[in-house]
């Protein structure tokens, strides 16, 4: 038992190394975002999608191909527009013909869907038909056409992008396909240091080379470890407290009952206990503290958490209230 534990513990440090060469391969064209950064990372490893809201120019779409471009992985974008179709994203059936039999049949062309690495930009602006296309691949990782189901490759993630100032021409994510979405990341402005330095990176001629640091294989068996990292009874109790005190019929504080319309549901605890756990591996320990799991519960829940309209009248948004009840709930059995 011990071998194999210290078996686990090397391959763990020897991943953490590519991990760490990914990180610096960012930063040779990202600068600051650390955070941004990492919450992709912990994406990655926790084996689910990503939506990313900032104003433009914040690099999102630039983050998202940078992190493709260090990662052995097939990587392709998808500018979302209010006249994409369905068909634009999974493929579509082509009608050809057997020359040696003359004989026409139809052949499913693949959509750009099929890859390893999708950045969905400005996901917002297309309608939700063509939306949902992605359901079906953010939650089973398959694509169904006509009467056949397409697997996809392993590992597979989806990074949307979305601008959260203009309204005119965009379209709301649904509360169902919201949810599919592991993380709900927001990219605030850099510092004055980080963006002097931005501004002098940018507009000179020396462009940055980057190197693919890690394979999907690697990728994968991260996915893996990151189900063995352990977590005490205690922080999963903790979790619970928290994912039910969101919701206003089962909670006791009057903070939520005020504010919140709905709460999250049990994905949310998952989702929540899964970050952590990546977030502990991503900084190369094999067992989820009580930190992890705070560091990574506001994009956990800011799209999982619906306040009411007296909420978004006085400026409480789902950030305040997951802040609250993260203070507000004490970790039993310390």
């Amino acid at each position: 038992m011990d071998k194999e534990l210290q078996r686990i513990a090397d391959e763990v440090e020897m991943l953490s190394g590519k991990l760490k060469a990914l990180k610096q391969e960012i930063g040779k064209v990202i600068i600051g975002q650390e955070e941004t950064v990492s919450q992709l990372l912990i994406t990655f490893l926790a084996g689910g999608h990503a939506l990313l809201e900032g104003v433009p120019g914040l690099a999102k779409t630039l983050m998202i191909r940078t992190l493709a471009n260090a990662i052995d992985l097939k990587f392709k974008r998808i500018q979302f527009t209010p006249d994409l179709m369905p068909s634009d994203i999974i493929g579509t059936e082509i009608l050809e013909e057997d020359h040696t039999t003359g004989k026409k049949f139809f052949k499913f062309n693949k959509g750009p869907i099929f890859s390893n690495i999708i950045l969905a930009d400005e996901i917002n602006r297309t309608p939700p038909k063509t939306q949902s296309a992605l359901l079906e691949a953010m939650q089973e990782f398959e694509v169904t056409y006509g009467d056949k189901t397409y697997p996809l490759d392993k590992p597979f993630f989806i990074l949307a992008t979305q601008n959260p100032i203009e309204q005119s021409g965009t379209f709301v994510l649904p509360e169902a396909q919201q949810d599919r979405f592991l993380l709900y990341i927001k990219i605030g402005y850099p510092t004055q240091q980080e963006e002097e330095t931005i501004l002098k990176a940018t507009t000179g001629s020396v462009k940055k080379k980057l190197n693919k640091v890690i394979s999907g294989e690697d990728i994968i068996r991260l996915q893996q470890l990151v189900r063995e990292v352990s977590i005490s009874d205690a922080l999963i109790s903790f979790v619970s407290d928290v994912i039910r005190a969101t919701r206003p019929e089962t909670t006791t504080d009057s903070y939520v009952k005020d504010w919140v319309d709905w709460g999250a549901g049990p994905r949310a605890g998952q989702a929540m206990i899964l970050t952590a756990k990546a977030n502990a591996l991503l900084e190369g320990r094999l067992a989820v503290t009580l930190q992890d799991i705070k560091s990574v519960a506001l994009p956990v829940l800011r799209h999982r958490v619906l306040v009411n309209y007296r909420a978004e009248a006085e400026g409480i948004t789902s950030d305040k209230v997951a802040t609250h009840l993260l203070n507000a709930i004490e970790l039993k059995g310390k």
